[in-house]
């Protein structure tokens, strides 16, 4: 049986008809989804390119089909090429086929409504209601987006036959399932044995003077709060902490925060690293760091927290989305708010039995996200979207059968 699947991912296809990414949900990500369904077509925007970066990964292959968009950016090209994208979709679902949206997303917004009456599932992994909060977004637009994506997405959920959200109880509240409705909960994070440090960070008996801050994540939107976090920098002098910062990722924002840097003075103290290939190589910044800061505006459940965390590292972060079911208590601020966030940092870096004290507390935290722990969750899941879509074949679906 074959799973169609949308994504808002962003790819690029060369003139071999080969399907390769750059951000994100190469292959190996769309494999989870083949442990219940033999073949796995993917629903995604792809742009003609005459080749690929040497960093970029194969997404098609090995069961994985993807079923190729006309490329827009942003919701002005969205909206020019809707007319060819809604033809495209015509013939992305087939009879027989199960299907699951991942939203918040347009294309699966327009890809349910081909789907009349069908059972269908969907992952829900962000909050549009975040994502356009005062801040998060700039757009002119932004209340009525806010309204608009919130009211839409929270349709969805009262009419797919099976929810899956990526925390335990935040998108739940403000999205519900309808009742009756398969749920699970279950994160897209999954970590391997690599990805956990040996041991918690020890005690080092005094409190930090010079302190290496860390953060990861995207930079095309300012939703990581990126700028909230420099110009908590200076207050964090005023503590009498000498504070480094390096941020990983890179976007659009970037020429932005970097004039921030210079009109606080800021120079030598915050480095950009740029775009830094998944896994190890993203390890070794959060290894060389003392503390790790996430200041978003808005998130689903961070991959970029639990990653740091299963390194050991103590962080602080923006109580947004599935933030405080990760962290709690001192260690979450308000978003955009640099006073609490220097704040935060400032007294845990006074305590070094708190900084060992989370370094144990966030590795123990971030096993919950091991692979082999999430992927009985999510072959559950899977089997019971198989079952409402194809009720009559449901010995073949508990057997495992194609």
């Amino acid at each position: 049986m074959r799973l169609v699947v949308t994504t808002e991912q962003r790819y690029l296809r060369t003139p071999d008809g080969a399907v390769w990414s750059t951000t994100g949900a190469p292959n190996d990500f769309w494999q989870r989804y083949r442990a219940v369904f033999g073949e796995v077509r993917v629903v995604a925007r792809c742009e003609d390119s005459p080749g690929h970066p040497p960093e970029a990964r194969r997404v098609d292959g090995n069961g994985v089909e993807v079923y190729p968009l006309p490329h827009y950016v942003g919701p002005g090209r969205y909206l020019l090429r809707l007319p060819r994208i809604r033809r495209a979709l015509r013939d992305a679902v087939a009879p027989g086929d199960a299907v699951l949206l991942r939203v918040p997303s347009a294309i699966g917004t327009l890809l349910r409504k081909r789907l009349r009456a069908a059972p269908f599932g969907l992952e829900v992994v962000g909050d549009p209601h975040d994502v356009f909060a005062p801040g998060a977004s700039r757009h002119p637009l932004r209340p009525l987006l806010r309204w608009w994506f919130t009211r839409r997405l929270r349709a969805q959920c009262r009419a797919a036959s099976a929810v899956s959200y990526v925390t335990q109880r935040a998108l739940q509240a403000r999205y519900p399932a309808a009742p009756g409705a398969v749920t699970a909960a279950y994160s897209s994070i999954q970590l391997e044995e690599a990805a956990f440090a040996e041991a918690p960070r020890r005690d080092t008996g005094s409190a930090r003077v010079a302190l290496r801050l860390v953060t990861v994540g995207s930079l095309e939107q300012p939703y990581k709060g990126i700028d909230t976090l420099i110009e908590a920098l200076p207050l964090l002098a005023g503590s009498g902490i000498e504070a480094s910062l390096v941020h990983v990722g890179d976007g659009r924002c970037r020429a932005d925060l970097e004039r921030l840097v210079r009109e606080l003075r800021l120079g030598g103290r915050v480095s950009f690293a740029g775009a830094v290939p998944p896994g190890a190589p993203v390890r070794l910044f959060l290894d060389d760091a003392d503390l790790f800061v996430l200041p978003s505006r808005t998130e689903g459940l961070p991959r970029a927290l639990i990653e740091a965390m299963a390194r050991g590292l103590p962080a602080v972060a923006s109580a947004v989305g599935g933030v405080p079911e990760l962290l709690g208590g001192a260690r979450l601020v308000p978003p955009g708010d640099p006073v609490a966030l220097a704040r935060a940092i400032t007294a845990l870096a006074a305590d070094p039995a708190a900084m060992a004290a989370a370094s144990a507390r966030n590795l123990g935290r971030a096993r919950a996200y091991a692979a082999e722990t999430l992927e009985r969750r999510r072959a559950d899941f899977y089997r019971a979207l198989r079952v409402l879509t194809a009720p009559d074949r449901v010995e073949e679906v508990v057997s495992g059968a194609d």
